[in-house]
């Protein structure tokens, strides 16, 4: 579920880039705070933008401070903490509870099953903080294992599971942005779990595992109608966005949505591309050689006939 929404760092202009590393670091300590080295183990980009989102949108005063890094030891880093790094840190604990809980049931994955153990004690005080986004998540996990086991191949349904528990966790304050919010963490819900089914999709099928797009894959059209769905989950978020009246960090917001998200889709077409490159190259290789061998086998059955 994680690593989908990140910035294209390579499009940030050097102040940009200083700002969402220190709010980045901010959520990372904030981690640590809560759950210690393990906490930190969890850090993510998808939970630096829900901070840098709401920092704007609420315009919330940040807590400034320095600290040399392990990771970075060979200069001090900023860390930006506020309210918002606080809300996100512990809807990171809440999903990385579920995401490891899923992995182990799904591929028996010794590490989760630890780590879901580790982090139960956090789990639970934080669901007692907030209940309805606990909620939320424990029927999306019923509800999307439900859809799973009869292998739903409603798109737009199971899509819209992972779309309405994000939109519930957007919602922070559920004052008058509440509306847009949940419309925004809709559709980058729906985004992030079709970006997932797109990348994992050829590995789900050969591992006979339940992917949602494993029944139009191969298809004459399925990168065109990936890709105009992905654009489609965007362009909803985008809108979303435009409607909020964000001004502080609006550049850094807008680099994730317009570039930032798509990095991981054109790596993955630019490794199939590579990927089949190779593949034409062997079978013209094969080609070539069997033509070799159709020739000598001609000139022997030739001199043979002599």
């Amino acid at each position: 579920m994680f690593g989908y929404i990140h910035a294209n760092t390579k499009e940030l202009t050097q102040e940009n880039k200083i700002t969402y590393h220190a709010y980045y670091c901010g959520l990372c300590q904030q981690l640590k705070q809560i759950s210690g080295k393990k906490g930190q183990m969890l850090l993510n980009y998808d939970m630096t933008f829900l901070i840098i989102l709401l920092s704007g949108l609420y315009e919330l005063e940040n807590a400034h401070h320095t600290l040399t890094c392990v990771r970075h030891p060979g200069a001090k880093q900023n860390v930006w903490i506020n309210e918002a790094t606080y809300y996100a840190a512990d809807m990171n604990i809440l999903l990385s509870y579920h995401n490891a809980q899923d992995d182990w049931r799904d591929e028996h994955v010794v590490s989760k099953h630890v780590l879901v153990k580790a982090l139960y004690p956090d789990y639970i005080k934080i669901a007692e903080k907030y209940p309805r986004q606990c909620k939320a998540l424990e029927h999306y996990i019923e509800q999307l294992a439900e859809a799973e086991r009869q292998k739903e191949k409603n798109i737009d349904l199971v899509a819209g599971l992972t779309g309405e528990m994000l939109a519930e966790l957007f919602d922070w304050r559920q004052d008058e942005w509440s509306d847009e919010l949940r419309c925004f963490g809709f559709y980058m819900g729906k985004f992030i779990y079709l970006m997932d089914a797109y990348e994992d999709c050829e590995k789900d099928r050969k591992n006979k595992q339940y992917n949602i797009l494993s029944h139009i894959y191969g298809d004459e059209e399925y990168e065109i109608y990936c890709r105009q769905l992905l654009t489609s989950m965007m362009a909803e978020c985008a809108k979303s966005f435009e409607r909020l009246p964000i001004l502080q960090h609006a550049d850094i917001l807008r680099n994730v949505l317009y570039s930032g998200v798509w990095t991981r889709y054109e790596y993955k077409l630019l490794k199939q591309q590579k990927k089949d490159l190779k593949k034409k190259k062997a079978q013209a290789s094969q080609r070539t050689k069997d033509l070799k061998k159709q020739t000598k086998k001609g000139k022997k059955d030739s001199g043979k006939s002599l």
